[in-house]
């Protein structure tokens, strides 16, 4: 029986046909390590893992990477909060969220990539995408033309005008588009910061996970995962840069799993509703939580109460 399999890329259901027999490549989006993990991260952990689990019991070989984002606005917001240092904030949230994965029997990913071990692939994407035309530098940052790339929004299923009409957005005169989004960070006084061709700066959050992709699994890979909030901007962007890199289709396979939600609401960490994995483990065996999302569909929103 031939697999189905949803793609949020198209919309519909369609048949399941790896780019290389007998094996799938799979990258997820794991968490931003800014603070402790919550359930609702778990249940993208825990998702992915059933996913995984059914396509090697179907005798798949796959390949699984997902990664940290461990230098981010937040990382740093709340390092500076806390008086720590921004990267031993970011390796003991990681190293937390590692024993998790453990504690709820989610198989181990092939690769856990970190945003700062890429930070030499990221650069050399972003100089590409300026001599490819897709990109422009100034002042030390590096945006992206989102007008150059004629898909964008064909994830999200939007136009751009609807985009920005639609979005919130910080009026900067140094962008040619409104939406034209950043590679690049030029540094500010305390933050992380590496050298580059456009001067000391970090990257974007977009252009990590394009990096770690490419160096990890490629050019193609078979499905892209996440949760859902993710669809725009960061998948969106992610397929605009990959493929105005590579002139490729990026993934075959968009897959994107339904939000937990408490009270009604999506469970975040900044909205503050949110229960904890620590908190879950200490009341609850793992298997209560794999249960509870066996009993919905993935891509719906999940209750939790």
């Amino acid at each position: 029986m031939t697999i189905q399999i949803y793609n949020t890329l198209s919309r519909q259901k369609e048949p399941f046909e790896p780019l290389k027999p007998g094996q799938v490549s799979m990258y997820v989006c794991g968490p931003t390590v800014y603070s402790k993990a919550h359930v609702g991260h778990a249940m993208s952990a825990i998702v992915f893992d059933i996913i995984r689990r059914y396509l090697e019991y179907r005798g798949y070989r796959v390949h699984h990477v997902m990664n940290y984002t461990d230098v981010d606005d937040k990382i740093i917001q709340r390092a500076n909060q806390e008086g720590k240092d921004p990267f031993q904030l970011a390796e003991t949230y990681a190293q937390e969220f590692d024993q998790h994965l453990r504690d709820l029997n989610v198989l181990p990913p092939m690769v856990k990539p970190r945003a700062t071990q890429t930070i030499t692939q990221i650069i050399q994407m972003v100089q590409a995408l300026i001599e490819k035309g897709y990109a422009y530098p100034v002042n030390g940052d590096v945006y992206f033309r989102v007008q150059k790339f004629k898909e964008y929004g064909k994830l999200s299923h939007r136009r751009l005008e609807e985009m920005q009409a639609g979005a919130r957005i910080e009026v900067d005169e140094r962008k040619e588009h409104p939406m034209d989004f950043a590679l690049w960070k030029a540094a500010k006084e305390g933050e992380p910061a590496w050298n580059s061709p456009w001067g000391k700066g970090r990257p974007g959050w977009h252009i990590e996970c394009s990096a770690m992709n490419l160096a990890h699994l490629g050019e193609q890979i078979d499905i892209h995962g996440g949760g859902n909030d993710l669809i725009f901007p960061h998948h969106e962007n992610e397929i605009a840069q990959s493929e105005s890199l590579t002139g490729k289709p990026f993934a075959k396979y968009w897959v994107h799993n339904g939000m937990l939600q408490l009270s009604g609401e999506k469970m975040s960490k900044s909205l503050g509703n949110l229960v904890t994995i620590e908190e879950f483990l200490k009341q609850h065996d793992a298997d209560v939580l794999r249960l509870m999302i066996l009993n919905s569909s993935y891509r719906s929103p999940l209750t939790f109460n």
